[in-house]
């Protein structure tokens, strides 16, 4: 019996070779984009799960609610988690994590190098997530204050092969002993190279203590059974107290659990951890579908467009005695096996597009179905599932045939009858809605995209270098260093401090004089020559100037938003109001000074945040980093004339620079990655689309082979025939864009929402999606109406 239905699935597949073509190439494509996405998805879900009872972990942060909105902010004081362990006896142990934000100078031997990934972690990082040493041991690793612990992909730079452990390297200067090595581990949501112990960070015990100061990310475990809403309420009552004396801002402590730190943070401040966006996977896996629904419909389409021509073949076999479970089963095997094949060729196609998909999404995705059989049956379970939905209709249509009627010429669903076929039509419009849907949020992205790296900033950003302080020399001679930088000629500005746009910013707590309540803002420590250097626009007042002395100690500039969410009106009502702001070194001494001017907004982080108020100050205390100003058309000559500058001061640092336009480009790298996604998987759907639309135009065309033979004999024209044979397809195109348009919008506007500035979505946007479909659509039909059209009308008739 099985033998028998496999030669009737061969021979049908090949007796009808455009149709098994068409529905091979839609169906590969499908289950190809269907794999890679569902390989992609399920790397990004994979996150944290390896840690053991990850369940239990949560991950501390705040919900701080101001006056000019909400936000989540990632980080917390250091103080949690010693008040968690403490006093609340449902909490097992906590973990303590301090970001190492600067990429400190590592040497051993001959080899120098800077390194990012850095942590400092309480003594019990290594049992808490239990991340896999290669040498030494997770207990003993962070005991020593001089101790390190590196990654295996950092050991392998300084000490090769060997066993690092015992040995010592240099960071800043300082020399340190490689107490273990771990496995690097690409599912850990934080992407650490190397931990040192939190006791050698040198925190004052009384900084610790400071609930105002939240630099740290705190992690918690609860024991087995403990209920994490309670322990959320009770803590957050015992904070508040601790929490309420911060003005007008609100800080709400909350907890995260561990496996939702990957997908679900992307809104989250000062977040250290490695961060997907569960919109962006939703998206994936949403687009994935839509591309496998349009294949299967074409195949459902084509096979009971193609049924007039089969319908003969049933009934002779009906006829000869064959049933109706039998035709059945026998139409469902040859959608199984074209499903099978596509599945086959879909397999090679991923292994040969991994390497590729790997370096485009920065993954070490795997495609091994040997090494795991289990995956193998899955998919091919996931084959046999698309080949029974797609072909349960087109079988039951074939299947259900009257062979005196067939044979006669006539049956129920004949086309010739006059009725509408409503199926093909319907599918061809749900078809191309998904079609027209992707090409208008592809349009809408790619718009969004451009803008955010076309953006008037504010500033200027182009041709300006900017890399950090290094050495001892630098830090004590910087103002010596700069005005070395300046006689060069192809330097123009230069400017020291600390937060440029596109780096770290600071923040804290400032008061006008004579109010009661104080106001968090963004703290920028700028020279006399910040502005200058990154062209900011004074709307009102005067710039810092070295002939007023006491623009050191006692002056600020604020930015637009700082004036109006402090109420000082206007720009010229904020000039000589007064400011205090508790110093950073010693926070019980407060700088006091007056407004000297206010800068028009500018963005120093991403489109996605609002311009936040903003006060700039001379502050040296806190300078870091340095910004140079070049000519463009001298960009080499300046960078080796920086290098040498650079060599004068800190010849044992190497220079490390970047260039302050390419550092705002990579904030929108994911944006970029979802731009080319979206233009890709578009134009898979429209392709499979047209697939079927070529199928569906060529059974028509053909079905009409007489009716157009006999409009030419009677004098139509050409163009008269095309039009004839594409207008019904234009009419459910124009239906799909009518349908496809209002989704498109509430979803775009949805994610448009998570950028603070954004396009808006304009009708011109439907109109381009919905005149490029009807161009693809009728260019695909077009083919075979103009061949229709052209051909010599005897021929059609005797033909028929």
């Amino acid at each position: 019996m099985f033998n028998f239905f496999f030669k009737q699935i061969i021979r049908n597949l090949w007796k009808h070779k455009s149709f098994t073509i068409i529905n091979l190439s839609g169906l590969t494509i499908g289950l190809t984009v269907c794999l890679i996405i569902g390989l992609f998805v399920r790397d990004e879900m994979q996150f944290d799960k390896f840690i053991p009872d990850g369940n239990r972990i949560y991950r501390a942060y705040y919900h701080v609610t101001a006056d000019e909105g909400m936000s989540t902010v990632a980080s917390t004081p250091p103080i949690f988690s010693n008040i968690l362990k403490d006093r609340f006896p449902e909490v097992e142990q906590t973990l303590k994590v301090l970001n190492i934000s600067s990429k400190p100078l590592f040497e051993n031997k001959e080899i120098k190098m800077y390194e990012e990934g850095g942590i400092f972690a309480d003594t019990n990082f290594f049992e808490f997530f239990s991340l896999e040493f290669k040498f030494g041991t997770a207990k003993e690793a962070l005991k020593d204050l001089s101790s390190i612990v590196i990654s295996e992909r950092m050991a392998q730079k300084y000490y090769g092969k060997k066993n690092p452990v015992g040995k010592e390297i240099s960071i800043g200067k300082k020399l340190y002993r490689v107490s273990g090595e771990f496995k690097n581990n690409s599912k850990f949501h934080l992407q650490v190279n190397y931990v040192l112990p939190l006791s050698a960070a040198g925190i004052p015990k009384e900084q610790m203590q400071n609930w105002g100061w939240y630099g740290f990310h705190n992690y918690v475990k609860l024991k087995e059974g403990a209920d994490l809403e309670a322990l959320q309420t009770k803590f957050q009552e015992y904070s508040e107290p601790f929490l309420k004396d911060k003005g007008t801002t609100k800080f709400l402590p909350l907890f995260q659990p561990l496996h939702d730190i990957h997908l679900y943070s992307t809104n989250f401040k000062y977040d250290i951890a490695k961060r997907g966006d569960i919109t962006y996977v939703n998206a994936l896996i949403i687009i994935a579908l839509f591309i496998l629904i349009i294949a299967c419909f074409n195949f459902v389409n084509l096979a009971t467009a193609k049924s007039l021509q089969r319908a003969k073949e049933v009934a002779v076999r009906k006829t000869i005695g064959a049933s109706r479970k039998h035709l059945l089963i026998q139409f469902l095997l040859e959608t199984v096996c074209l499903t099978l094949i596509s599945i086959f060729i879909s397999c090679i196609l991923v292994l040969a597009l991994l390497p590729f998909i790997n370096h485009f999404t920065g993954k070490q995705i795997q495609f091994d179905l040997i090494a795991n059989p289990l995956n193998l049956f899955i998919l091919l379970f996931f084959a046999v599932i698309v080949g029974i939905m797609a072909g349960s209709y087109p079988a039951m249509v074939l299947s259900s045939y009257t062979p005196v009627e067939t044979l006669k010429g006539y049956h129920p669903r004949d086309s010739r009858s006059g009725k509408v076929p409503w199926l093909r039509h319907g599918i061809v419009i749900i078809q191309f809605s998904l079609t027209v849907l992707l090409i208008i949020c592809a349009l809408l992205v790619r718009k969004q995209v451009t803008y955010l790296h076309d953006k008037d900033l504010g500033f200027e950003k182009d041709q300006i270098i900017f890399f950090p302080i290094r050495g001892e020399t630098m830090n004590n001679n910087y103002k010596t260093f700069k005005q070395e930088l300046l006689q060069s000629p192809f330097v123009t500005e230069v400017s020291i401090g600390y937060g440029f746009p596109g780096d770290m910013v600071g923040d804290g707590f400032i008061t006008v004089d004579g109010k009661p309540e104080s106001k968090k803002v963004t703290q920028l420590m700028v020279d006399h020559d910040y502005i200058k250097t990154l062209g900011l626009h004074l709307v009102a007042g005067r710039d810092f100037s070295r002939e007023m002395p006491t623009d050191s100690d006692h002056a600020f500039i604020l930015n637009e938003t700082a004036v109006l969410e402090l109420g000082l009106g206007s720009p010229e009502e904020a000039l000589g109001k007064t400011i205090l702001w508790p110093t950073w070194r010693n926070p019980d001494t407060i700088k006091r000074g007056k407004i000297i001017g206010v800068v028009k907004d500018f963005n120093y982080k991403s489109l996605y945040e609002k311009v936040e108020p903003a006060v700039l100050q001379i502050y040296p205390d806190a300078y870091s980093k340095v910004a140079v100003k070049i000519k463009a058309d001298n960009v080499e000559d300046a960078l080796t004339q920086l290098k040498t500058v650079w060599n004068n001061f800190s010849p044992e640092y190497p220079l490390e620079y970047n260039f302050l336009d390419e550092s705002f480009e990579t904030m929108y790298q994911a944006e970029d990655k979802l731009k080319s996604l979206l233009w890709i998987f578009t134009a898979m759907a429209i392709f499979v689309g047209c697939l079927g639309l070529f199928g569906l135009a060529a059974y028509d065309t053909e079905r009409r082979t007489k009716e157009i033979g006999i409009r030419k004999i009677l004098g139509a024209s050409v163009e008269n025939i095309v039009l004839l044979l594409s207008k019904d397809f234009a009419k459910l195109i124009f239906i799909a864009l009518i349908i496809a348009s209002p989704i498109a919008w509430y979803f775009m506007k949805r994610w448009l929402q998570d950028f603070a500035y954004r396009i808006n979505i304009g009708w011109a946007v439907f109109a381009i999606a919905g005149l490029l479909a009807i161009t693809i659509a009728l260019i695909t039909v077009g083919f075979h109406a103009i061949k229709a059209a052209c051909s010599n009308p005897i021929n059609n008739i005797r033909t028929e």
